[in-house]
């Protein structure tokens, strides 16, 4: 297996390519104590001792250490372990290692977030938040259904109202530029154009 490329990407690490095919990250004294040298071939059971030894066992204890400061969906911590230089089958391990524990859990990071984000935000606003988080639609809707049943449920007009009433919004003196500022400024937050217009007590929409 060659060498093909050692880059340089900190004082202390490297990312190491391998025939253009793998590439990984270690520390620049890995690189003496396995003898890995630019142009050199790497022998095959060193690869394999570093890909299915040292960084997964190296991946778990990341992901264990970035669980401990907040909360990841799956794929946030995925793209996070893949945005530190390991290959994908290794940060796939380590997601599968912190599931075991349930570390890391989709349904309960969605069902944490309904219940945080519920008296600001609307529903759908939520959801989409979720699925940008990387949670599947099916787990989103496990989280709501569950949400839900424990008087989850949110009364969105009101919401908006009081969302309108912290800006001190008043229909008579609000002329037609302010109320399009107010009324992107609810349907950001994921309120439907029909709340919205309940709630600024106007028949237009937005064009």
């Amino acid at each position: 297996m060659l060498v093909t490329e050692i880059e340089d990407i900190s004082k202390k690490q490297s990312r190491i390519h391998i025939d253009h095919d793998i590439s990984f990250v270690l520390y620049k004294g890995e690189l003496r104590q396995y003898g890995i040298v630019e142009g050199e071939e790497l022998p095959r059971e060193t690869c394999a001792k570093i890909l299915k030894q040292l960084l997964p066992h190296r991946a778990k204890l990341r992901a264990m250490n970035l669980l401990q400061i907040r909360d990841y969906t799956e794929k946030q911590l995925h793209d996070k372990l893949l945005g530190g230089g390991y290959p994908e089958s290794v940060a796939d391990q380590a997601i599968e290692y912190v599931k075991s524990f349930r570390y890391v859990d989709d349904l309960r990071y969605a069902g944490d977030y309904l219940t945080a984000f519920a008296g600001r935000k609307s529903l759908r606003r939520m959801e989409q938040d979720l699925q940008q988080r990387g949670v599947s639609k099916s787990v989103i809707e496990q989280a709501v259904a569950v949400w839900q049943q424990q008087d989850g449920g949110q009364d969105e007009l009101q919401m908006a109202c009081a969302l309108l009433e912290k800006k001190r919004y008043n229909k008579e003196s609000c002329d037609r530029r302010q109320q399009r500022r107010l009324y992107n400024f609810l349907a950001y937050r994921g309120f439907s154009s029909e709340v919205i217009r309940k709630a600024l007590q106007t028949e237009w929409e937005m064009p």
